[in-house]
């Protein structure tokens, strides 16, 4: 399987290449299933000047760490819950590379953790969440809202495959 890159949805703040205010975020997964994104913020994403906003770095460790939980799971999931230890401010403008990987998945509850860091690897952020697959109806309809694209068409198909 190697590296493949994840579907996204039109609309999601996060991934959503649709959305105008969005991120437009690229995740990728690799055969351990660990998700990895890189994401350089831009100066309408600071907190303080000159310092990305605490809120826009967790909402990158939490779109990482869902995915790494449907990934495993095959189903559409939620958070139920949601870390994050800020360990350096993140610089506006400097790329920074996202990991998140599964460490328990049960049938109604998957752990997931997370890690935000420089290119250099120095730790911005660190999560920890326990995310709930959705059984069903909700994981039906949210597979149709997967773009279905040549980059991301593999992943849409493993996916599928499941349901």
């Amino acid at each position: 399987m190697g590296r493949i890159e994840l579907p996204h949805t039109a609309g999601c703040l996060v991934c959503g290449r649709q959305n105008p205010h969005g991120l437009k975020l690229s995740l990728h997964v690799d055969e351990g299933g660990t998700v990895s994104a890189e994401f350089t913020p831009r100066a309408e994403h600071i907190g303080f000047e000159g310092i990305v906003h605490g809120g826009v770095l967790a909402t990158v460790l939490d779109e990482a760490m869902v995915w790494a939980a449907i990934w495993t799971s095959k189903k559409a999931c939620v958070a139920g819950e949601l870390n994050v230890r800020f360990r350096k401010s993140a610089p506006v403008g400097e790329e920074l590379h996202c990991l998140a990987k599964v460490k328990a998945s049960r049938s109604r509850l998957v752990e997931v953790s997370g890690e935000l860091a420089l290119a250099d690897g120095t730790p911005i952020a660190s999560g920890f969440g326990k995310y709930v697959p959705l059984a069903g109806e909700p994981t039906a309809a949210f597979m149709k809202t997967l773009v279905d694209e040549p980059p991301t068409s593999e992943a849409v198909r493993l996916l599928a495959v499941h349901r």
